[in-house]
């Protein structure tokens, strides 16, 4: 979504409800000058990449005991 400077000055409340859901870009003058976006869309995007990465057979606890030994092979 777009919105000018003004509009997101005049109507921030609505812009920042917008903003958990979807990037909002900001126009000024005709330009591109900031964009409002949701602290958890980079989390949503990587947990959403991970799909399909892991065997549908492997359980919670072959994953976790997978993971602890690749940080206690580092030590």
């Amino acid at each position: 979504m777009e919105a000018t400077a003004t509009e997101l000055k005049n109507n921030l409340g609505h812009y920042l409800k917008i903003a958990q859901k979807e990037d909002v870009r900001v126009i000024k003058n005709g330009r591109y000058v900031a964009r409002l976006t949701s602290p958890r869309t980079e989390k949503v995007e990587k947990a959403l990449s991970l799909f399909g990465i892991a065997p549908d057979t492997l359980t919670l606890e072959e994953a976790q005991a997978a993971r602890l030994a690749r940080y206690e092979s580092t030590d």
